[in-house]
């Protein structure tokens, strides 16, 4: 699958999972190993928009398939990494090597596309472009502000079993806002991140 036609495709959450179970089914239908590079997730999304990168990270960060120990860690790094350059109004963010190169169970990432589904498909239902001037610039500098914190917050909860959950799916919908255009929906991936401030305040200080 071409990368510009990936990522032309993706508007909603539904149609992110289409893109990464078909990348999943070609690698199983061409008998390739039960493990899948990061860098091949993200080639497959297209690393040009960073709404479907942010919301790629976010959605394999809050999988099974990063079971690995550290792997929430690596993925608010490298999360903390692509809101900075938002921030900066980069064209193209950079990555290193180190972490596209990370892999991840495709067996795991399929089920959890297959237990998403209908979480997306209800989510979808409500998402459309709202109050488009917040992702334009200079606003997207407040968005990368708040996926950053986002990021930054994910590390002390990681000290918490479950709660890297929080922050993880603030920056689903973050992205997601990005990718549809939907203001609305950058609100409450806001108060989301206000929520795991508040866990952190709360459990850990």
């Amino acid at each position: 699958m071409a990368k510009g036609r990936a990522q032309s495709e993706i508007h909603n959450l539904s149609s992110l999972l289409d893109v990464l179970q078909r990348k999943i089914d070609d690698d199983q239908n061409n008998g390739g190993p039960d493990k899948i590079a990061i860098r091949d997730v993200l080639e497959t999304v297209g690393t040009r928009a960073y709404g479907p990168l942010l919301l790629i990270i976010g959605l394999v960060s809050i999988s099974p398939a990063t079971i690995i120990p550290g792997a929430t860690w690596a993925f608010a790094a490298l999360t903390l990494m692509v809101a900075i350059q938002l921030a900066l109004h980069k064209d193209t963010p950079w990555m290193p090597r180190k972490a596209l190169e990370m892999e991840v169970s495709e067996r795991q990432l399929a089920s959890f596309i297959r237990a998403t589904r209908p979480t997306a498909a209800a989510i979808d239902k409500v998402v459309k472009p709202r109050f488009g001037f917040l992702v334009r610039r200079p606003w997207t500098f407040g968005v990368a502000a708040l996926i950053v914190l986002a990021a930054l917050i994910t590390f002390p909860l990681g000290l918490i079993p479950v709660a890297p959950l929080l922050p993880g799916v603030a920056i689903c919908l973050l992205g997601l806002g990005l990718t549809a255009r939907d203001g609305v929906l950058l609100g409450v991936g806001a108060g989301l991140v206000g929520g795991a401030f508040w866990l952190v305040f709360a459990r850990l200080l």
